[in-house]
């Protein structure tokens, strides 16, 4: 083996921004799995970090900056990207 694949054999972390991201992304789907939605408000004293990294991914996701396997992750949970749109739907 190379050092690379030993390295990878121990579950070595090449880029914290990835170690990151999928923590939060773990961390969204068990809230959901909790509350059946991914909407998290920013007033939720207990996931106040993490609803703010969904807003980010939102922000993201509006300026094109978010990588394409991660819209397919997001949307693989039913992430809402446009909440005021989803909204006006969904009471329309």
């Amino acid at each position: 083996l190379n050092q690379m694949q030993q390295l990878d054999s121990i579950g070595f972390i090449w880029d914290r921004h990835d170690l990151s991201w999928n923590k939060n992304f773990n961390q969204l789907c068990a809230f959901k799995s909790k509350t059946g939605h991914c909407d998290i408000s920013k007033y939720d004293g207990r996931n106040k970090d993490l609803a703010k990294w969904v807003n980010t991914q939102r922000a993201s996701f509006k300026k094109n900056a978010l990588s394409s396997d991660r819209i397919q992750q997001l949307d693989s949970i039913g992430f809402i990207w446009d909440l005021c749109g989803h909204s006006w739907n969904e009471n329309f």
